[in-house]
């Protein structure tokens, strides 16, 4: 049912609940697992002139690299596969073109399960991902564990087909 299968990372500790469900299903399916982490160059504009972009982008890049060996350790108890990349651009919408690009068949990735004013404010990179992306996407509820569960709502992948 799958083969490929992409896990978008932000860096956060949280992301290891989201490799464990992946690692599982790419366990099971035999699949490979891609793991992605962005730059998100457009947080970054506003920075002074003087500012170098080589600069702050090596160091995010640095950061991309700690996060993505994060998710291969943590990916290291299952027995599968793990291809890392480091794109640059609106987190969304690069997590939806590799997706496509690459031909991953799930979308695993984490949602802090924000509603009402702190979403409205922060706005949802899992949101505009499940609704942006042709291929299906299970969200990992990472955000509090006492009131939380352990995956979205209906525990189930969504997306479009």
């Amino acid at each position: 049912m799958y083969d490929r299968i992409l896990v978008p990372t932000d860096g956060t500790s949280e992301t290891k609940r989201v490799v464990d469900h992946a690692g599982e299903l790419a366990e099971t399916h035999d699949a490979e697992m891609h793991a992605v982490y962005v730059v998100n160059t457009s947080t970054f504009a506003g920075l002074p002139m003087e500012t170098s972009w080589e600069d702050v982008s090596e160091v995010l890049r640095e950061e991309g690299e700690g996060a993505l060996d994060a998710v291969v350790a943590a990916a290291d108890p299952y027995d599968v596969a793990v291809e890392t990349s480091i794109v640059e651009g609106p987190p969304s919408k690069e997590i939806v073109r590799y997706a496509e690009r690459e031909s991953c068949d799930l979308v695993v990735m984490g949602t802090h399960g924000r509603d009402g004013l702190d979403r409205l404010l922060m706005g949802s990179v899992a949101e505009r991902v499940v609704r942006g992306c042709s291929v299906p996407v299970l969200t990992v509820n990472v955000g509090d564990e006492e009131s939380q569960p352990a995956a979205d709502a209906a525990g189930e992948a969504r997306g479009r087909s």
